[in-house]
C-alpha cells in the first residue's frame, strides 16, 4: 500500500530529482501521468522504485485526490515484462472504474530496479 502522484505532465523544472525522492520518502509507490515532461524525471521515479505509469486520455480519467488505485498482480506483471496493466480506480463513494495503465519504454534494467525496490537495492544485489 502506498501513495501515488497523478499529473498530466510531471517532471519539469528544477525540482525533478527532489520531487521523486520526496515522493518516495512520503510513501510513494507510483506515478500516473499523461506523459512525462523529461526523461530525467521518469528515470528518477524508477530509480526510487516507483512505477512510472502512463494513462491515455489522462485529463478525462476522472482521477481526483482521495481516490485509490488497485493494481492486483503488479509484481507478476513486471516479472512477465508486461507493458500494459489493468487497474481499478476506487472512488471514496464506492464507485469503481476500470483503467488501463501502461509502462512504455521500460527497459530490462529498469524492470530489475523496480523489482529490487530501488536503484540502491539493485546495486546491492549485484
Amino acid at each position: 500500500i502506498g501513495s501515488l502522484v497523478f499529473a498530466l505532465k510531471p517532471g519539469d523544472g528544477s525540482a525533478r530529482e527532489q520531487a521523486a525522492s520526496c515522493q518516495r520518502v512520503l510513501g510513494g509507490c507510483a506515478n500516473i501521468a499523461g506523459e512525462y515532461a523529461t526523461k530525467r524525471y521518469r528515470s528518477n521515479v524508477v530509480n526510487w522504485g516507483m512505477l512510472p505509469f502512463q494513462l491515455a486520455d489522462a485529463a478525462q480519467s476522472g482521477i481526483q485526490p482521495g481516490d485509490a488505485v488497485l493494481l492486483p498482480g503488479i509484481r507478476q506483471a513486471l516479472e512477465e515484462g508486461r507493458t500494459q496493466v489493468e487497474a481499478t480506480l476506487l472512488k471514496p463513494d464506492g464507485r469503481r472504474q476500470a483503467l488501463v495503465l501502461t509502462l512504455p519504454g521500460l527497459t530490462a534494467e529498469e524492470t530489475e530496479i523496480l523489482l529490487a525496490g530501488c536503484l540502491i537495492n539493485h546495486y546491492a544485489s549485484k
